[in-house]
């Protein structure tokens, strides 16, 4: 293979010096064509493939690039920045490690690791590293801004203040640092973040900055009581982010029409072939399934849990990705009913082993594993550990799809569903049918937590979870806050469960008019949900709105 010779290696410098990326891979692209090989090249293809999500052709030019240039530290970072945005944070850190061994004196693998550490919500952890970025590169203005990001949320606002005062002194155009500032400045004057947030939208911006100031421009516009304003900047924050990932999920199978097809399967399958299997204990005294849909209450729920010093929980861990091929297939009911003992022994074990991964040693503990999606699971948890206690939060359901429509999701197929108002509402429906489907035709126990009820009255609704999960109450669970606090919260809801307990029922109301197209959809759940004496009939699978 042919070395890339200076000046076309100028050439390509010059290009990314210029921020003309264009240029930059076109000239990359022509030199592998010709039978060049060189560590940029395979970088620069690793690069584009992770901005059309085609982490597969990343990893596997980044490992080309890493075989020519092992102590690259540049590569070795670029590889783990790839594994952050896959969401493989673990692997992310380590691969940063490395790339800092490599060259203790470049900032960029601390910024990074800053990124990864952030994002798995260990706050004091990625402070230290935006903080060594910094130190390193004092003109790094992300390091400054991450570190006031993550003194804000510390509890510190005097040190976010001064942080990101420094990171718009190197970059005026920063959005985490002006979105630090203007919650800040929200906390005493609602209405006052809402002109620094419009001025970032001006000029030109990437696609992620973008949504970033549109989604905190909505969040200053529903402070300040302006609603329509408030609305309109998360609908244009969340057109942003579709056009964005539609690539990402072209040709792929919408989450609510694989949910709406496993509802059939677990309907059309008679209750009484649901047997549950004998299953060996596992290496924790309980286990525990907390679901229920994002901005529904889980989040809290899990923290109020974790604060008993019986138990340990994990938030929102892909813990089933090993039967995620058998119950997405088209037969995904009846394969995951025919599999044998030793399958289900297999699964199982693989579970428990990406639990382990995962950081949660549960060894004579409670174990809870907290994802508000995870009712997609049912039947192979229903399969696997049909001893499980099943924990389904309810909140308000026009609460739950306007709060999933105004935040901003870590990217993934339920969080493409929430760009849409309608799709959102769709989603709920159907993951609330299947949830329901499976709670009356599966071999597992089920409870259910009230939101309302929980803010209203906590020690009864507290105890009574715990009655069910086979846990002993204790006074410290009524200082969950302390408990998030200290656990570091990656969710949507990290703020609020760290604030403590308050009613933040209601809020879809001041929302009416734009919610108009969905609620007929979602009615039916609120009834449901209510407080009617008797339950209405479930939705039947595959209802959809509009």
């Amino acid at each position: 293979m042919a070395r890339l010779d200076a000046t076309a290696r100028g050439a390509i410098e010059a290009a990314l010096n210029a921020a003309d990326m264009t240029r930059a891979l076109a000239l990359a692209d022509a030199a592998l064509a010709a039978g060049v090989g060189d560590a940029l090249l395979f970088n620069l293809v690793a690069w584009r493939a992770e901005e059309r999500f085609d982490f597969a052709a990343a990893h596997a030019a980044l490992a080309a690039a890493m075989a020519l240039a092992p102590m690259d530290a540049t590569i070795v970072t670029a590889a783990g920045r790839a594994l952050r945005k896959e969401g493989r944070v673990g692997e992310a850190v380590t691969m940063l490690v490395r790339a800092s061994a490599l060259d203790p004196g470049f900032a960029v693998p601390w910024l990074e690791r800053g990124f990864a550490l952030d994002a798995a919500g260990d706050t004091r952890g990625a402070a230290a590293s935006y903080a060594r970025a910094a130190a390193l590169d004092p003109g790094l203005a992300p390091a400054h801004a991450g570190a006031a990001a993550m003194a804000l949320r510390g509890g510190d606002p005097d040190a976010a203040v001064a942080l990101a005062h420094a990171a718009l002194t190197r970059n005026p155009a920063s959005p985490v640092a002006t979105l630090t500032l203007a919650a800040i400045e929200a906390r005493t004057d609602p209405a006052a973040p809402i002109a620094r947030l419009t001025a970032l939208l001006d000029g030109p911006r990437g696609d992620d900055d973008r949504a970033l100031a549109l989604t905190g421009l909505g969040d200053a516009s529903d402070r300040a009581g302006a609603t329509a304003a408030a609305f309109a900047a998360w609908t244009a924050a969340n057109t942003v982010i579709a056009r964005r990932h539609a690539p990402r999920f072209a040709g792929h199978e919408p989450q609510r029409a694989l949910i709406a097809r496993i509802a059939a399967q677990v309907a059309a399958t008679p209750a009484d072939e649901w047997v549950a299997p004998a299953v060996a204990p596992g290496p924790a005294a309980g286990h525990v399934f907390l679901l229920g849909y994002p901005r529904s209450g889980t989040t809290l729920v899990e923290n109020v849990l974790a604060s008993s010093p019986d138990v340990v929980a994990l938030e929102e861990r892909p813990t089933f990705a090993d039967a995620d091929d058998t119950l997405t297939a088209t037969d995904g009911i009846a394969r995951l009913l025919a599999l044998d003992t030793a399958a289900l022994d297999r699964l199982r074990a693989a579970y428990w082993a990406r639990v382990a991964a995962a950081g949660a040693d549960v060894a004579g503990k409670v174990f809870v594993d907290m994802d508000p999606l995870k009712g997609l699971k049912l039947p192979v948890i229903a399969r696997l550990f049909p001893a499980a206690r099943i924990v389904v939060m309810h909140r308000d359901p026009r609460d739950v799809v306007l709060g999933c429509f105004r935040h901003s999701f870590a990217i993934s197929a339920a969080a493409f569903a929430f760009t849409d108002l309608g799709e959102t509402a769709n989603h709920y429906a159907a993951l609330m049918t299947l949830i329901e489907l499976c709670r009356a035709r599966l071999p597992l126990a089920s409870h259910v937590v009230r939101y309302d009820r929980l803010v209203a009255d906590f020690d009864a609704e507290t105890r009574a979870l715990c009655a069910f999960a086979g846990i002993a109450w204790h006074d410290q669970m009524r200082d969950f806050a302390s408990t998030a606090a200290r656990r570091g919260v990656t969710t949507a809801s990290a703020g609020q469960v760290e604030r403590g307990l308050f009613d933040g029922g209601g809020q879809w109301a001041r929302y009416a008019a734009e919610l108009a197209p969905v609620l007929p959809l979602l009615q039916p759940w609120v009834a449901r949900f209510g407080d009617t004496p008797t339950l209405p009939p479930c939705p039947q699978p595959g209802r959809t709105a509009g």
